[in-house]
């Protein structure tokens, strides 16, 4: 009993917090926040005492929602601003939504009065076709003026309009077309050269590597990267990524020569007196002791080294003046390191995580040409990351 109770007041609470909420909503002007919380409470059981007060909110809300929405019509459209479209087209569609949420609950009773709860319901398809039509003309007509423009920012803005147009009213005229038209002057294009001003030759598998923008993820729908100029492309910017110095340094194997010792236990022995005798316990046995035995090693420790560095610049250059606009440093480093050890004596004399270098052994070194290809994996993130934090 106790429990039930208990189980009771808690629902009784929450359903009080509900109310609250939404009366708060009404009182505070956020209309059809507080027709949803209404909404959604109803859907459930509509007719229960409970949930009386929820249809008094939902009468109330619906009421000054509307009011407000028509005061608001009524002055934008005595404004005659043809920016005010998309307002009006968006308020009739609001209007119209609002009541089609409420229809299915219908008819609501208010359980003191004995009566149904009024909605006063109007028909908009008209208003709706008309100022979506006058929006749709709108946004055409000021989005091929737009695609006049030199200007690329407001390109993109005839794009977004453009796009939202075939939204709300799909394959109106030659949409699309202005849409990929809109695509095509809005982005900017940037030439990626590499240049090289090292006394080396650079792999040609690395300058592919670096100017493949696929891999990079780079290109998006404003920015299109490409490592070979294009006759139909007029280009905004060039990137130059320039080589100043590859150095390598020379091939190397430096050795190191020590001796280690270890005293280990090779299982027992007698205990001998002074005189070499064994010593015997009190039951007259021999005793045994440990056999201890030094133990020694010399260790031949080989380093194999090779490395290499790359130093650059990565040159953001205006297209059409050639003007630097702005320069960062690229660096990069790959190194090849090899350790392998010889030796002689009794290996146990060393520890055991030792023991792999004795299985290594010299291996080739890696060649000039690999030496630099090897660094252009780290040379490639480092260029994306400087991309990525310029963008255009």
């Amino acid at each position: 009993m106790k429990k039930q109770l208990l189980l009771l007041s808690i629902l009784l609470f929450i359903a009080s917090c509900g109310v609250k909420q939404t009366r708060n909503l009404l009182t505070t002007g956020n209309y059809d926040e507080a027709i949803d919380n209404a909404i959604s409470n109803l859907r459930s059981n509509k007719d229960k005492k409970g949930n009386q007060e929820y249809v008094y909110l939902l009468e109330e809300a619906f009421f000054k929602a509307k009011e407000r929405d028509l005061n608001s019509l009524n002055l934008l459209e005595q404004d005659k601003n043809p920016s005010n479209l998309e307002k009006i087209f968006n308020t009739y569609v609001q209007l119209d939504n609002r009541q089609e949420k409420i229809k299915p609950l219908l008819p609501l009773k208010l359980l003191k009065e004995n009566k149904n709860a009024k909605f006063t319901f109007d028909n908009y398809n008209k208003q709706i076709v008309e100022s979506k039509s006058a929006l749709s003309k709108y946004l055409y007509d000021n989005s091929k003026a737009l695609l006049k423009s030199t200007n690329k920012l407001e390109i993109r803005k005839a794009y977004d309009d453009l796009e939202y147009l075939n939204q709300i009213n799909p394959n109106y005229q030659n949409t699309l077309q202005l849409l990929e038209e809109a695509l095509i002057k809005g982005r900017y294009y940037v030439n990626v050269a590499l240049r090289n001003q090292t006394n080396m030759v650079i792999p040609v598998a690395l300058q592919n590597d670096l100017l493949d923008f696929n891999t990079l993820g780079m290109n998006d729908k404003w920015t299109v990267y490409h490592n070979s100029l294009q006759k139909q492309i007029k280009y905004d910017y060039q990137i130059i990524v320039n080589f100043r110095a590859i150095n390598i340094t020379p091939e190397q194997i430096k050795e190191k020569e020590f001796v280690k010792e270890k005293v280990i236990k090779e299982g027992l022995k007698d205990l001998l007196d002074k005189n070499g005798k064994p010593v015997k316990d009190s039951l007259g046995k021999t005793i045994k002791v440990d056999n201890l035995k030094t133990i020694v090693i010399r260790i031949r420790e080989f380093n194999q080294f090779k490395a290499c560095q790359i130093t650059a610049n990565v040159d953001y250059i205006n297209f059409t003046n050639k003007q630097l606009l702005k320069s960062f440093p690229l660096a990069s480093e790959s190194v090849f390191s090899n350790d392998y050890s010889t030796y002689k004596g009794d290996k146990r004399a060393t520890e055991e995580t030792y023991y792999s270098y004795f299985n290594r052994k010299l291996v080739p070194f890696p060649s000039n040409e690999q030496m630099v290809y090897n660094t252009g994996e780290d040379l490639k993130a480092k260029l994306k990351a400087i991309l990525v934090r310029n963008k255009f």
